[in-house]
């Protein structure tokens, strides 16, 4: 079995919780930069507490990759937001769930990463998961603009390399807990000043800081278990398995809130569970 597949596993459950409370947020009318901006004030100083108190915050320059990777987080998430506004979802977030096929690529091409057939047809399994359960079936899809089209395909590529600069920097010495409160100093102060300029204000909707608090409990989860995956094992399987996330917000939509489950659904949970296999042995 791959190493550090059960980290990546949590992270996956952990991600997808972050991306169902994205969904209810959004629902209760709360605007993605006051978010954004809230939930950074919560995990940074959060995350930061707890690598001093365990012991793994470890100031050196190889903490300086969780802080481009915090950079790079921030472009994709943002650019993905706008992309929203001149493009549809159904469009949209199949092309930004890609990133992680370019994070394979680069992890295979730049760290010598091994390339197996279980593993190529991992990955095509987890593309046609994606396009089964993201890409609505009969959706009104709309015409995305030029610009619309350019920031999520910016959105993407920011997010493969902010999953690549995770395993550069454990490989130069970084302990995931300094990589993680360094990524979070870089995203809050970025999300800080870009959500000023937009609300002028400080967040106050409400309900906004409930779910902020949720959402970066479940994201300080989900970063510091894919981070103490990548430790052990390859970044072009565990990253795609923590990208799939989308598996368990699908999941938690049908028990939880009675989403329909139609049998592109059932389809596409069938091909995810097949990808999860396929990238446990690969």
């Amino acid at each position: 079995m791959t190493p550090g597949l059960g980290f990546a596993l949590g992270a996956m459950f952990c991600f997808g919780a972050s991306d169902l409370i994205y969904k209810r947020g959004a629902a209760a009318g709360i605007k993605t930069g006051e978010f954004l901006m809230a939930q950074a004030w919560i995990f940074c100083p959060g995350v930061t507490l707890y690598a001093w108190l365990t012991g793994t915050l470890e100031v050196h320059l190889s903490a300086l990759w969780g802080s481009l990777a915090g950079l790079f987080l921030f472009v994709a998430l943002y650019n993905f937001a706008q992309s929203l506004q001149g493009g549809a979802v159904s469009t949209n977030a199949p092309i930004f769930r890609l990133n992680f096929t370019i994070t394979a690529a680069l992890a295979i091409l730049l760290l010598g990463e091994t390339v197996t057939v279980t593993k190529t047809l991992a990955l095509c399994c987890a593309l046609v998961a994606i396009w089964l359960l993201l890409a609505e079936g009969g959706a009104e899809r709309g015409e995305s603009s030029l610009s619309s089209l350019t920031r999520v395909l910016i959105a993407t590529v920011a997010m493969a390399f902010t999953n690549f600069f995770y395993k550069v920097g454990l490989q130069h010495g970084s302990t995931p807990e300094t990589m993680v409160a360094a990524q979070a100093w870089m995203f809050c102060s970025l999300a800080t000043v870009f959500g000023l300029l937009r609300e002028s204000r400080l967040p106050a909707t409400p309900g906004v800081w409930s779910y902020a608090t949720l959402a970066a409990v479940a994201l300080f989860g989900a970063f510091v278990l894919l981070l103490h995956g990548l430790l052990l094992g390859p970044a072009s399987v565990l990253v795609p398995v923590a990208q799939m996330s989308f598996v368990i917000t699908a999941l938690i939509g049908v028990a939880a809130f009675h989403e329909q489950l139609d049998l592109r659904k059932c389809t596409g949970l069938a091909v995810a569970t097949v990808a999860l296999a396929l990238f446990a042995w690969s």
